[in-house]
């Protein structure tokens, strides 16, 4: 069966707002076997809803729409899907009497838009919203199922997951689908093709499905199965999963929602060790990966935003010498950074970062992108220079997760 995605809002097409609600909800249809085969973003215009609808009702079997619930009058899909589908609005005394409830517990005075939100179509089925008060609504029309939902991502999901997913499951899941995900980080999407394509071939004609799926310094490997017994499924994608580890270990660090983060934070805490870091131009970025893990006090003591050659030299206790022989982004700098600052914090492990993340500060010996990391234990100072590009935020994610890898790697080893 083929599904279609429409999302609505005039700040999706002005760059304003960025669609995540699309990818979100494709993925939780792929994880059903449901295919997506479109995907479009439209103004909050009568007639371009009508076009949509009437061009999605001849090719796709499940339509889902977000946005253009709100109480505000520029928010124009709810009677534009009365039109479309034959309808009129009536008051829904039950999510009448729930948005008062939502309105008196934050103590706001609730207006006419508000309680306007409770005039529903009076052809479709209403979709219970517990984090707001615009509801969903799913309509049928020769025999094509349309599902309209409110834009904001909170609020999508939640009634996504409690009103639709399980009624999709009875309606549309006719065989199992089984998915599961490897998360890997230090090589390239390109590289690790080309690595790992023996091992794809056997996958692919096994009958299984293989997705690379690209982000700043992360790829995840996604294998899919369809069949009749899930657990036989399951046991047959982990055999592959076997075989990958054995393919690639080092640049396996998890699966499905593990993060990088996490994943070294559990390493430390299981050994019992202590962590500081020293950040130049990830500035503070990997302590905020860090520090956003519940209970990541356990193992992390602090850390100093080295930012300038002063704090270096001050704090650090690297060699003015050093710097002005080799450059602040060096092996040798970043080597005696790390060190500084485990002897500074008394720590097991140090993650040190000196770069130039741009777009602008480089130079042709050191173009911008050029990044040194070194790790330290008490025993050894390992470092690795990177060349990545002249996106600043980018260059801060993949010189993060990269520290990150390093260190997850000492702890292994």
């Amino acid at each position: 069966m083929n599904a279609e995605l429409i999302t609505i809002g005039d700040e999706l097409l002005i760059g304003q707002t960025v669609d995540t609600n699309g990818s979100w909800i494709g993925e939780q249809l792929n994880l059903l076997g449901i295919k997506v085969t479109q995907i479009s973003s439209i103004r909050d215009d009568r007639e371009h809803i009508i076009s949509s609808l009437n061009v999605a009702l001849n090719r796709s079997d499940l339509v889902i729409l977000t946005g253009g619930l709100g109480p505000t009058n520029d928010d124009i899909t709810k009677t534009t899907l009365c039109e479309f589908f034959e309808s009129q609005l009536v008051l829904n005394k039950q999510v009448l009497q729930k948005i008062e409830t939502y309105f008196k517990s934050r103590g706001l005075k609730m207006l006419k838009v508000n309680s306007d939100q409770a005039m529903l179509p009076n052809n479709c089925e209403t979709l219970r919203n517990d984090r707001g008060t615009a509801c969903g609504m799913w309509f049928k029309k020769n025999g094509v199922d349309f599902i309209s939902l409110p834009g904001v991502p909170y609020e999508m999901k939640g009634i996504f997951l409690e009103e639709i997913l399980p009624k999709l499951k009875t309606q549309y899941l006719t065989s199992n689908v089984v998915n599961k995900t490897i998360k890997t980080q230090g090589i390239g999407e390109s590289f690790l093709a080309e690595i790992i394509k023996d091992w794809e071939t056997e996958l692919v004609s096994s009958g299984l499905k293989l997705a690379y799926l690209p982000s700043p310094g992360i790829v995840k490997l996604r294998i899919t199965g369809f069949g009749n017994n899930e657990n036989e499924l399951a046991k047959k994608i982990d055999g592959f999963i076997n075989q990958l580890k054995s393919l690639i270990p080092n640049y396996i660090f998890g699966y499905e929602k593990d993060r990088l983060e996490e994943v070294v934070g559990e390493l430390l805490k299981r050994s019992g060790s202590s962590l500081s870091l020293a950040e130049s131009c990830t500035g503070g970025n990997i302590a905020h990966l860090i520090t956003a893990i519940s209970g990541s006090s356990a193992y992390y003591k602090g850390s100093v935003v080295a930012y300038s050659n002063e704090i270096k030299e001050q704090l650090l206790n690297v060699s003015p010498n050093l710097i002005k022989n080799n450059g602040a982004v060096s092996k040798e700098v970043v080597e005696q950074m790390a060190i500084g600052v485990k002897n500074a914090f008394n720590t097991d492990y140090a993650i040190a970062t000196s770069g130039i993340a741009g777009p602008s500060g480089g130079t042709k010996q050191k173009p911008v992108g050029t990044v040194w990391i070194a790790v330290a234990n008490k025993e050894n100072v390992i470092s690795k220079k990177f060349s990545l590009g002249n996106n600043r935020e980018r260059n801060i994610l993949i010189s993060s997760l990269s520290a990150l890898n390093m260190l997850r790697l000492m702890l292994l080893n």
